[in-house]
Order: C-alpha cells, then structure tokens, then sequence
C-alpha cells in the first residue's frame, strides 16, 4: 500500500466507524420497538383476550413505523442532497433518540386508557420518520469516502449497524428478562432498555459529528452551483423524471430482503413463545447468536461483491433465503435451542448475501445530486409493503393455518419477486461515483467500464 493510499484508508475508516456507531444506536431504538411489541406492549398497552390478538395490534403500530419512513426518507433525502449528508444524520439521530426516550416513560392502558395506545403510535411514527433518513445518508457517505474498488466492503459496515442494533436490542432485553422476575420486567424492567437510548444516541452524537461531509457531495454542490445559479431542480423530480427504474429495480431488490429479516428476527418471537409455548429466554438467546453471524457476514459479503459483481451474491441471498425458509420452521418445531439458533443464524447469513452488497449497490444506481433522495426512496418504500406487513401478515397466516409452512410460502414469494427485479438490473460494480458530479439529469450508464462485471 503506498504512502497516498494510507492516509485515504484512514479517512475511509474513521468515517466508517462514525457511521456504524450512529447506525448501531439508530437501529438499537427501532429494533427495540419490534422486540418489545412481541413481549411486553401486547399486554401493556392493547390488552385482549386471545394473546395473538394483542400481538397482532402490537404489530400494527410496529408496522406503523415503516409507513413513515418513505416520508422520512423524502424530507432527509431532499435536504440531504441539497444541504448535506452529515448535517441530516445528526439531525435523524436526535429525533431517535428523543422518541424511543419517551417511550420509556409513557403510562400504560392500565393508567390512562385509549391515551396509551395513540401516543405510543405517535412516537412510532416519529422513530419511522427519523430511521427513513437514517440509512440513506449513513450508506452514502461511506460510498462516496471510499474507493471504487473496495466500496461493497466499506458501505457493508453501515449496513452492520443494524444486525449490531437488533444484536444489542435483544441483548439488553434479554439480560433484563432473565435477571428480573416476569412481574418485574413487565412492570419497570422493559422501560430500562427504552432509557438507555438517551445515553446511547450522546455517543452517538459525539462520534458523527467528529466526520467530515463526503467530498464526493461537496463538489457536486459546487458544480451545480456554477451550473444552474439557485435554479437547481428539486431532486425528487429529478428522480421521478430519470430514475423511476431504478426506484423500482431497487424496490424488487429490497421486498425478500426486508421480508425475510422480519420473520426471522420479529416474527419468530411470537412463533416461538405463542405457538411453541417456549420460554421467551430460549428465543432471544437464539437471536443473539444469529445476530452475531450476521455481524460477521455483511463484510464479507459485500468485500465478495466487489469480486464477483453486486447481482450474482445478491440472488444467491435472494435464492437462499427463499429455499430456507421451509427447513427454517421445520428446526423451530423440534423446540430444540440449538436447532432454533441454527435455523436464525442460517438464515441471517443467507440474508446477509442481500444486505452486505445492498448499501453499494443503491448507492451506484444514483447521481451524486439526487443519490440521497433516490436511494432512500426505492429503500424505504419497499419497506411499507415488506417489512412493516412480513409480522402482520406472518402472525395471520399462523393464526389462519396454525402452522409455519404458509409463512414459508409467503417469505418463497417474496424472493421470486426480487430474483427478477436483480436479473433486470444491470451490474453496478466499479461505478465512480465521482464522474457524475455535473449532470444528474442524465442516468448512469448501464455499466462502468472500468471493472467487467459478472452479470
């Protein structure tokens, strides 16, 4: 490595490491909710006869979440492409934190009623709304840090932050929950993990704001400056107008990857404690170990894709998850921990072929000036007919059927809409990101000459 290059790694991974810790605490607070609606807010706050009616309504306002972040998504990618990527990832974060907080300290049904329910929905909509302008700018200013040659590696450690979010999320309840009586952790125990977000996001804060903003952006916001002279159009027409494709391209890509990570790492708690009748401990021990191999794997992934291409480990994610999901219920069923944590952790790897990659291969659909709006919108809209309904509709259907095989169906569908919508896309690896700083209204081109990609 030269003497040039070493100082730019340096710079690459303080950036990195900004954004795994910011994207870590993000995720920690909304992961928090998922758990929570499955073990505590069902009987704290929509209280039924039938247990999986109150988990269902639980679900609905988890889903809630995800109906926000497209708008999120809007807001922080506009300004995000017009003012910054770093001034919207401190602001994303503050919002998190503020709103999982309060969470902490709202009164049940028990206490005041209908008012319990409605301000807990609003908080969900407020941790939606700040988590759908989280990720956009967390994935791109690695992306536009790093080299063109290693960028699936770099951008896979954002991706990180969630698995590591969903990883401390579980593990904090579940220290709570074995060290605490059930009384206990239903009564005060639960509300521990939500306020300790206040100390987690000033971490949080202190480690982003010590990055610089990505140069890639700044010279795009000179050029277009000299370009257009205040008469720049907004970038969401941009991406309307130039990039409905790839909107959609990246929505397909998203719907098994967002589908299947629900019902491994949300849904899997109902199943297992409702249906199965398991001790909840059993569950989210399993959880962590699967949420460990999920760490370890989304670099490795995308470092993979930067040899072979963005599309070829994608459908292997794509085809894997898909395939698994019937031998995933199968080792649930023997009620066994170490089939339990086998079942979680294998298909977390699988997912990981999808969402190691996932952050570069976004990122080289977009222009530099429109990068942030474009890629979180075909992010975060697959995320309302994905993610928010993969619990909802997977608790239904057991619920319906009173089996794991139709949830496994579903997951199967879900990978052979997005199998297609990777084979209509074209390889994006070896984009310079850098080369499209004057002109967004003009698509990229189909693929980067530098690099010959496997298709």
């Amino acid at each position: 490595m030269s003497t040039t290059d070493q100082p730019r790694r340096a710079g690459t991974a303080k950036v990195v490491g900004a954004s795994l810790v910011g994207t870590t605490v993000e995720w920690y607070d909304f992961f928090l909710y998922g758990s929570a609606a499955a073990l505590v807010f069902n009987k704290l706050f929509f209280p039924a006869e039938d247990p999986l009616v109150g988990t269902l309504l639980a679900f609905l306002t988890y889903a809630l979440g995800f109906v926000a972040r497209p708008l999120g998504g809007l807001v922080f990618g506009h300004y995000g492409d017009r003012l910054g990527r770093k001034k919207l990832l401190v602001l994303s974060l503050m919002t998190m934190g503020v709103a999982t907080f309060a969470i902490g300290l709202l009164p049940t049904y028990q206490q005041i009623g209908v008012l319990a329910p409605i301000l807990l929905v609003t908080l969900r909509l407020v941790q939606g709304f700040a988590v759908g302008g989280e990720w956009g700018g967390a994935v791109l200013i690695v992306s536009e840090h790093g080299s063109a040659e290693r960028r699936g590696f770099w951008a896979s450690w954002p991706q990180v932050g969630v698995p590591a979010g969903n990883l401390l999320a579980t593990a904090v309840l579940a220290v709570l929950s074995a060290t605490l009586s059930d009384a206990a952790f239903l009564s005060w125990g639960w509300r521990v993990a939500f306020l300790l977000s206040g100390l987690l996001v000033v971490i949080g804060l202190w480690v982003r704001l010590a990055v610089d903003e990505s140069p890639v952006f700044l010279e795009a916001q000179r050029r277009a400056a000299e370009r257009t002279a205040g008469q720049e159009r907004p970038p969401m027409l941009v991406v309307l107008r130039r990039y409905r494709r790839e909107v959609l391209v990246a929505m397909g890509a998203r719907f098994a990857e967002n589908v299947s990570y629900y019902v491994i790492t949300a849904f899997v708690i109902t199943y297992v404690t409702l249906h199965l009748e398991l001790d909840q401990d059993m569950v989210l021990n399993a959880l962590l170990i699967g949420s460990v191999a999920h760490v370890v794997c989304l670099p490795l992934w995308g470092a993979l894709s930067d040899r072979v291409g963005r599309r070829p480990v994608y459908l292997i994610g794509a085809v894997g998850v898909g395939v698994w999901a019937f031998a995933f219920f199968a080792l649930l069923d023997t009620r066994s921990f170490p089939a339990t944590a086998l079942a979680i952790s294998v298909g977390l790897v699988f997912h990981g072929a999808m969402y190691g990659p996932q952050a570069a291969y976004f990122s080289e659909m977009f222009g530099t000036r429109v990068r942030y709006s474009g890629a979180s919108i075909g992010y975060q809209l697959a995320s309302i007919a994905a993610g928010s309904l993969a619990p909802i509709i997977a608790t239904q259907l057991l619920r319906d059927f009173g089996s794991g095989v139709p949830v496994a169906v579903y997951v199967a569908a879900g990978s052979l809409l997005t199998v297609v919508a990777v084979l209509f896309s074209p390889e994006t690896r070896g984009r310079d990101l850098a080369a499209d700083t004057g002109d967004d209204d003009a698509p990229l081109p189909g693929t980067a000459p530098a690099v010959n990609p496997v298709s």
